[in-house]
């Protein structure tokens, strides 16, 4: 029995494989036998993360394998009981953006994108992919985004918060290209800040605990949204959108804030930004609610959504299976029940070209 009758879109969704090897026959010989002597060769955090391993300790498939590598767990566990008309897969594999070899980051982005669209975009019509790029190579990324661009089930283009530049550097245009050309939406997903070669993932160095970088991703977020501002990206792209996933949700009101006021003094640096930064956020930016900030005032929470035009920018992400899942039934206060389908169904739908809720 559905635990509530209004359907929902859920704009992050981490599905994995159940092993290295269920990617084997998308990559050529060369890589599975280094895989196979030497592993992924991916670095990742030198601290401990929430729940297990970084999951709900209620995602393990009955059938076995790791969290979120089940589509029949997926659906048992989350779509069915939840109303999930349509759920964005964000994976687990946008590590790649982190190594070096930019040939070998390549074919991993390839074959997991492959693996997503054979296994789970093939069996699941509520389903839509993102489509996973080498990021530290701007012209592969171009190509593996025309590669599979003209299959609509893939929505979105997926890159990890940490990079080696801010998002809005002209050295992506490549990238918005091929994101415009294709009617996909880019997406930053917190992660992989201060791993392999990104830098460090504050401006004041490397943290001590996983606490401390959970705090810090406000900050790779912010540079990100100015850089995208301050270069003139939506200048240049004026059709392109832009999600920000998993680095809270209230901050963005007084940041867009203090942004406005220092344009207005200093805009005579940065001429091609013709609008103000939250004029350019409003028509081109968008965030997903997990983890949303829950203000100590009741009263001041719908306010603060109102500030950042949750309306029209708000989508809903469970981060399923993450240990700091949000539920659809308790993440939210009760809301006006068209503002909460705005929220839960409709500006995903509208971003993401999905068909409106019945």
């Amino acid at each position: 029995m559905s635990v509530d009758k209004r359907s929902i879109i859920d704009v992050d969704i981490h599905h994995n494989t159940p092993n290295v090897q269920a990617i084997f026959p998308y990559l050529s010989q060369v890589y599975r036998d280094q895989i196979s002597e030497w592993g992924l060769l991916l670095p990742s955090y030198p601290f401990m993360n929430g729940g297990k391993w970084g999951r709900r300790v209620d995602a393990d498939p009955p059938e076995g394998g790791s969290p979120g590598s089940s589509l029949e767990h997926l659906r048992r566990h989350h779509l069915d009981p939840f109303n999930v008309d349509y759920a964005i897969l964000t994976g687990e594999f946008y590590t790649a953006g982190t190594i070096a070899d930019v040939h070998y980051a390549s074919a991993l982005c390839s074959a997991y994108n492959d693996y997503t669209r054979d296994h789970w975009l093939d069996k699941d019509d509520r389903l839509r992919g993102s489509i996973n790029i080498p990021k530290q190579h701007a012209q592969m990324s171009a190509q593996e985004i025309r590669r599979l661009g003209n299959d609509k089930r893939f929505v979105q283009v997926l890159v990890p918060g940490g990079a080696e530049k801010p998002y809005g550097n002209p050295f992506y245009d490549p990238i918005f290209e091929a994101c415009v050309e294709h009617g996909l939406v880019f997406t930053i997903h917190i992660g992989n800040e201060g791993q392999g070669i990104n830098p460090s993932p504050t401006g004041a160095g490397y943290v001590s605990y996983y606490i401390e970088s959970r705090a810090a991703r406000t900050q790779t977020m912010m540079a990100h949204i100015a850089s995208f501002i301050f270069n003139g990206v939506f200048e240049k792209f004026p059709t392109l959108k832009v999600v920000m996933q998993e680095s809270g949700v209230m901050w963005i009101a007084p940041y867009l804030w203090k942004l406005d006021q220092d344009w207005k003094g200093l805009r005579y640096q940065t001429p091609w930004v013709v609008k103000s930064p939250s004029e350019y956020f409003r028509s081109n930016m968008y965030v997903s609610s997990q983890p949303i900030e829950i203000t100590p005032d009741p009263a001041m929470f719908k306010p603060m959504l109102d500030a950042i035009w949750a309306d029209e920018k708000l989508l809903f992400a469970s981060d399923y299976p993450h240990w700091d899942f949000d539920s659809p039934r308790l993440a939210f206060p009760k809301l006006d029940p068209a503002y909460r389908q705005r929220i839960f169904y409709d500006n995903a739908a509208e971003l993401y070209k999905l068909p409106p809720r019945l």
